[in-house]
């Protein structure tokens, strides 16, 4: 457990460089905060980007001594930015270690600004020679993409008020705004920059790519063919998978924060200790050594990238489901009923086939998730991890129950998961989804329980799953014993 210096008279009470002193050397930052410039941009102001790729950045400035600090954009959340300045952008990270928490101060940020009001900022910085690299964790539901293609979707109504605004103001979508800066930075002829995804989408270099280079083309830009010609060589959008468990923060954390710093921090964030990052090495310009502080680096992410999505973030969304509809509320939880162990390594054993060689062994990979799931110093709540589930299962599950399926093999756990899932949406207590509404309606036409099925479906744009009379049969047949709270693997 953290040691604390107790608060003086002559000084705050409250998180700031002031007070950076009187903390015990172990919970101050890594480097100075003084010392670092702004040379990274990040779009998302949330808990997983302070307790992982700015960690990441933080390590890598104090073991290369180069100043790589990092101006973090918030989409939505003015509120945030303004307790973080007041706090001259520093926070506290506690690691939930099974034998006591440790605290320290991460320094890494910079600046913080708010993507709407701050739009001239936020321009300038993307346009800004010395910003070589932007990283963004804004959700799978800040892309924008359409279930169909896969591309942006211009019917969606912010991306279509984007796209008509004036793009030097205010504008409401991540892939607008950076588009809009790095349009700006093309036209200005700065250096080429790298833009790393860092979202859990398959493939998400090439998917930010794609969102990026549609709206420039769907914009009414008269150079936006130039700007387009000029992205494709100075623009890179290298792969990325990103792994630390990231619990929403509550008031016992802010709590425990203060007890152990001995001032007040408004921003906490805790994460379990395990962390990763994997990377395409394919960046257009000078980056933070990450690897410095153990990232990887490698020609393909692919194999690492699929592990992931499918055994980590599809177990952790299957026990979400299912721990909902036994009413259990953590993923330790999960992992406390006799099913959670045995359904998290059935899933993986299922799923395994579909994963492409070269990644992590998926027996061991399946074990150490057994063993980060089952931390009893965690406490992930299912709610927050079942939230906008619509947009996670169609990249953590269908995916895997097409290629089962066309291949004849049985997928008995994706169905128990999905049946789980099915029932969630039309609980009045669901977590939030952004197609909540149009689920919810599917429980209103009074039609059988596998017509409810295949409409669930292809409300997710999954019309092959909907019209596989065995997989809604399967699904349909699950959701008795968990409408009773049974889960039955």
């Amino acid at each position: 457990m953290s040691a604390h210096v107790p608060p003086s008279p002559d000084r705050p009470d409250h998180l700031d460089r002031t007070t950076l002193a009187g903390l015990a050397p172990a919970q101050r930052p890594a480097v100075d905060p003084a010392g670092l410039r702004t040379r990274l941009v990040h779009f998302g102001l949330g808990a997983f980007h302070r307790a992982h790729q700015a960690v990441y950045t933080e390590n890598a400035a104090a073991r290369s001594g180069e100043p790589w600090g990092i101006t973090a954009v918030a989409p939505r959340s003015a509120e945030t930015v303004r307790t973080l300045r007041d706090q001259d952008c520093l926070y506290s990270l506690t690691e939930r270690r099974p034998d006591g928490h440790h605290t320290r101060v991460v320094g890494a940020l910079t600046g913080a600004l708010a993507m709407g009001s701050d739009a001239g900022a936020v321009d300038a910085l993307l346009a800004d020679p010395e910003v070589t690299v932007v990283t963004l964790t804004v959700t799978e539901k800040g892309y924008h993409r359409s279930p169909e293609t896969g591309g942006l979707d211009l019917t969606a109504a912010p991306v279509a008020a984007d796209l008509t605004a004036d793009p030097g103001g205010p504008l409401t979508t991540v892939v607008g705004r950076l588009a809009a800066g790095l349009a700006a930075r093309m036209r200005a002829g700065a250096p080429p920059i790298s833009v790393v995804c860092c979202d859990n989408m398959a493939d998400n270099g090439t998917a930010l790519r794609r969102v990026v280079h549609d709206f420039v083309r769907a914009s009414a830009w008269p150079d936006r063919a130039a700007v387009l010609d000029r992205m494709a060589v100075s623009v890179a959008f290298p792969a990325t998978v990103v792994d630390r468990i990231v619990p929403a923060t509550g008031e016992a954390d802010r709590a425990a924060a203060r007890a152990a710093l001995g001032v007040r921090d408004a921003l906490p964030v805790t994460a379990e200790p395990y962390r990763q990052w994997v990377l395409e090495d394919s960046f257009a310009a000078p980056r933070p050594p990450w690897e410095l502080d153990g990232a990887l680096f490698v020609p393909d992410v692919a194999p690492y990238q699929l592990t992931k999505l499918r055994l980590l973030n599809g177990s952790h969304s299957a026990l979400a489901a299912l721990g909902a509809a036994a009413g259990l509320t953590t993923i330790a939880d999960t992992m406390a009923a006799d099913w959670g162990e045995p359904l998290v390594r059935a899933l993986c054993a299922e799923v395994a086939p579909t994963l492409p060689a070269g990644g992590p062994d998926p027996a061991a990979y399946a074990g150490d998730l057994v063993v980060r799931f089952a931390n009893p110093a965690m406490q992930h709540r299912l709610r927050q991890i079942g939230s906008d589930a619509s947009l996670k299962i169609a990249e953590r599950w269908l995916p895997v129950l097409r290629e089962l399926r066309a291949r004849g093999a049985r997928t008995p756990v994706l169905e128990l998961s999905l049946a789980a899932w099915a029932l969630g949406t039309g609980r009045t207590d669901a977590p939030p989804d952004p197609a909540a509404d149009a689920l919810a309606a599917c429980w209103e036409r009074g039609t059988t329980p596998a017509e409810t099925v295949r409409a669930l479906l292809r409300v997710l744009g999954a019309n092959d799953l909907a019209d596989d009379d065995a997989l809604t049969a399967a699904v349909a047949e699950r959701l008795p014993a968990l409408r009773a709270g049974r889960v039955e693997p």
